[in-house]
């Protein structure tokens, strides 16, 4: 299984501890001050990439220094760093890419991350931050298994509609059910069992498991 988390320059208190996901074989990228963030978890970034406007002087300095592949790019440019960073992973076709650093703060820069997930739904993308996981789900059926570190379990139509929606093993069970853009018919659910499953046959829908602070 090959796995590539991408730490990006959100604010650091939104980022749940690194060390507890780094084990082989992931490949660590820092995207802008990401790359500080990895640095100061004692973990060794693979790659960086980003213009680096977020840090200081002599944290640009020190990683000029380093041996660490770096890929600069311009402050002014049609992508986000994320987004670059995002397009590097998915051509290395890996199992599994998890992405920090991208929510809280600036919420224009939020939003555009969850939207990248609708952008590229193929992808194994998740979004992990201190109290959620947003993913991100083409038409079939998926199975969730329960777990008290995120008990909430919300679900978001990112397509204009998804079509026969059916929820089984939660609190609040749906069969065959429609949904719009801008509907929260499927907000806050639970799981009544060990695990759960949901399936829809058109659309695209977003799937964030969630804990109270």
């Amino acid at each position: 299984m090959k796995s590539i988390y991408i730490v990006a320059g959100g604010p650091k208190k939104y980022i749940p501890s690194l060390t507890r996901y780094d084990a082989d074989p992931v490949i660590w990228i820092g995207v802008d001050r990401g790359v500080i963030y990895l640095q100061e978890a004692g973990i060794a970034p693979a790659r960086a990439f980003g213009d680096f406007d977020s840090i200081t002087d002599q944290e640009r300095e020190n990683l000029s220094k380093s041996s660490l592949h770096i890929d600069l790019f311009p402050s002014e440019k049609d992508q986000t760093d994320t987004e670059i960073a995002l397009e590097w992973a998915i051509l290395r076709e890996p199992d599994e890419i998890l992405l920090f650093g991208s929510t809280g703060g600036r919420l224009d820069h939020f939003l555009a991350n969850t939207q990248l997930l609708a952008k590229y739904p193929d992808a194994p993308i998740k979004i992990i931050d201190h109290t959620n996981e947003i993913t991100v789900h083409l038409p079939g059926t998926y199975k969730v298994v329960r777990e008290s570190s995120h008990p909430y379990i919300s679900f978001l139509p990112v397509s204009g509609e998804v079509k026969g929606i059916t929820l089984e093993g939660f609190k609040y069970h749906l069969s065959n059910c429609h949904i719009k853009l801008g509907s929260t018919l499927c907000i806050s659910n639970e799981l009544i069992l060990s695990f759960g499953t949901f399936s829809f046959e058109q659309g695209i829908l977003m799937m964030v498991r969630s804990t109270d602070e």
